[in-house]
């Protein structure tokens, strides 16, 4: 007599074990998905990679003016420059301004060309008292800098008037 696959030899009518377990498909396809979805990820990633260099290249110059603004202190120069005359003028006005709310407060008024002179000058003078001292401190620094390095300190003096010399020009 043949073995049928429903019956198993022990019990007559119900499937055995052995038929039961070799019934279970998807046990063998479990390779092939776990194959399939590593190509999947590593196709998926191809294309992402395409995408992106395709954008980049695509964009052109929208990538060199992000953040710029009227604020950035590197703008271009072409952009107005004010020519001597007008910045003189602009000066001169917040000069008077400046000197009306002195007048508003009750202190005396600004001598406005006086004042626009020294600003014109550029630097300041080496008759400046804060100046003096500013680069007094500085100096004073840089000679405890120096004695820390195991360097002679320069000459306090000598180098305020040298700093002093080479600052105005």
């Amino acid at each position: 007599m043949a073995r049928s696959p429903i019956w198993s030899g022990k019990r007559a009518g119900r499937l055995g074990a052995k038929v039961r377990r070799r019934r279970r498909f998807h046990i063998g396809c479990k390779l092939p998905v776990v194959d399939a979805f590593g190509v999947i990820i590593i196709g998926v990633s191809i294309v992402a990679v395409l995408a992106a260099t395709v954008s980049y290249w695509g964009s052109g110059r929208i990538y060199t003016g992000l953040g710029r603004s009227d604020l950035e202190m590197e703008r271009d120069r072409a952009a107005a420059p004010a020519t001597a005359a007008e910045a003189q003028e602009e000066i001169r006005q917040m000069l008077e301004a400046k000197s009306r709310r002195r007048e508003a407060r009750g202190e005396d008024p600004l001598d406005v060309d006086a004042e626009l002179a020294s600003l014109s000058a550029g630097t300041p003078g080496t008759g400046d008292p804060a100046l003096r001292e500013e680069v007094r401190q500085l100096v004073i620094a840089r000679n405890e800098r120096r004695a820390r390095q195991g360097k002679e300190p320069l000459d306090v003096e000598a180098e305020i008037d040298r700093q002093l010399r080479d600052l105005e020009g």
